[in-house]
């Protein structure tokens, strides 16, 4: 009987060749599984049908935009992003189906994605059972901070406290009297629910406060446009605070071109309509009417030019829907941008993709914005340091900036307006 043992070295090969990638998953944090492959999965959580398809859809593509540039340069940790694209459409709980699927299926690193509060409320507890990350790029209603969440839109203290600060002043018009209009989800109601508290600081009582809401999806303005002309025409100079979110945000600004509630008898501030909002909607009527972002596509920096020709190029190359004839950029595809690129920094910085190793590479930090300011990641509460700014809308759909802070602003999760937030801390639970 033959002694020899013709599969020893086959073997042993092979058990060098597992201990290697086991000493590799040890050094970077990630499991083996992802350091066998050459790629490090990315996901993308986006709707692309649906009523939020209008605002989301952009966002996918500013992701794999990003994802093009980051591999262009070497990727990182020495290997190639791979995207993950699914689509939620538009339906809260898939949102939590296609997150959960996209973290245990299809193993990433991270998840990019969510427009709408209720979508990331959804999606929260399946981030945090499986410690896994999601940037987030849209403002939001703020009392939240998750570890597991990195928060690149702003906060209301970064966008609605402002905004209605600056319709309370001369320059803004004056006002003392709000329409508070919102669809009917947790953003705009929570939000109305604190900029209520600040009106009451400022001396408004609640008799020069109206409050409306639509369902998603929602068509018809007219009888809430007749009733916001009826309540503006009782003495007081008022205005509109718009959360009005996705689609119905079209035949909204129609109906007041319809009705000519123009901006100098009653100016609507937005926080969910930028300049992909107000691409099917003739906006020569809406001149003067105005949103409160951290971002507009007609800021004037070295940054944005770079920026804006890196989305054209990019968005004709890849023949994008509506972008190829008329590319356009906006907030939320800023924070975009911001996110992933301090992502990949920050998973540099950590040589892994390993959570927690990533979360705590993110404190501090920066990354140039095409705003033109250095964007800080805060040390603590997981939120973005961003500007100000307020625009009027311009025949071309475009905004003017007509305010802005002097620079970026803390953000602050927790409103002060609000009695049962005081006291509460900024650092980001579980």
């Amino acid at each position: 009987m033959s002694t020899s043992r013709p599969f020893a070295r086959p073997r042993r090969q092979f058990a060098r060749q597992l201990g290697a990638v086991a000493l590799a998953a040890a050094v970077t944090g990630l499991p083996m599984w992802a350091q066998a492959a050459d790629t490090i999965k990315v996901g993308v959580l986006h709707s692309l049908s649906g009523t939020m398809a209008i605002s989301e859809s952009v966002l996918k593509d500013t992701v794999l935009m990003a994802i093009d540039e980051i591999n262009a340069k070497g990727g990182v940790l020495g290997k190639k992003l791979e995207p993950v694209v699914v689509d939620p459409a538009s339906n809260w709980p898939l949102f939590a189906e296609k997150a959960k699927q996209l973290i245990t299926q299809d193993k990433v690193a991270v998840v990019f994605g969510c427009w709408t509060s209720v979508s990331r409320k959804s999606v929260l507890p399946v981030f945090e059972e499986t410690n896994s990350l999601l940037f987030y790029p849209v403002q939001y209603e703020g009392e939240e901070l998750s570890k597991n969440v990195f928060y690149t839109g702003a906060a209301p203290n970064q966008q609605a406290i402002p905004a209605v600060e600056y319709l309370m002043s001369k320059d803004g018009g004056s006002a003392k009297r709000f329409v508070l209009l919102g669809t009917d989800y947790v953003y705009p109601r929570t939000t109305n629910k604190i900029l209520r508290a600040f009106l009451h600081s400022k001396g408004i009582a609640d008799a020069d406060i109206m409050e409306e809401y639509t369902p998603f999806g929602h068509s018809d303005y007219q009888s809430i446009i007749a009733k916001i002309k009826k309540f503006s025409g009782e003495g007081k100079k008022t205005a509109v605070v718009s959360t009005i979110n996705g689609d119905s945000n079209v035949p909204f600004y129609k109906e007041l071109g319809n009705q000519g509630l123009k901006a100098t008898d009653v100016p609507v501030v937005a926080f969910s309509v930028g300049e992909e909002e107000l691409r099917g909607v003739d906006t020569k009527p809406l001149v003067g009417h105005l949103a409160a972002w951290n971002y507009f596509m007609s800021i004037k920096s070295p940054a944005n030019t770079e920026f804006v020709k890196k989305w054209s190029d990019y968005a004709k190359a890849k023949s994008i829907a509506g972008h190829k004839d008329k590319p356009l950029t906006n907030d939320p595809m800023e924070a975009t941008y911001i996110g992933i690129n301090m992502w990949a920094q920050a998973v540099a910085k950590a040589k892994s993709t390993d959570t927690d190793k990533v979360i705590a590479a993110m404190a501090g930090q920066t990354f140039k914005a095409p705003g033109g300011f250095t964007s800080t990641m805060d040390k603590e509460n997981h939120h973005l340091w961003k500007p100000v700014f307020i625009g009027e809308v311009r025949a071309d759909g475009q905004f003017n900036v007509v305010w802005k802070t002097p620079g970026p602003v803390q953000a602050d999760p927790w409103s002060d307006y609000i009695p049962e937030n005081k006291g509460k801390k900024n650092v980001p639970t579980k």
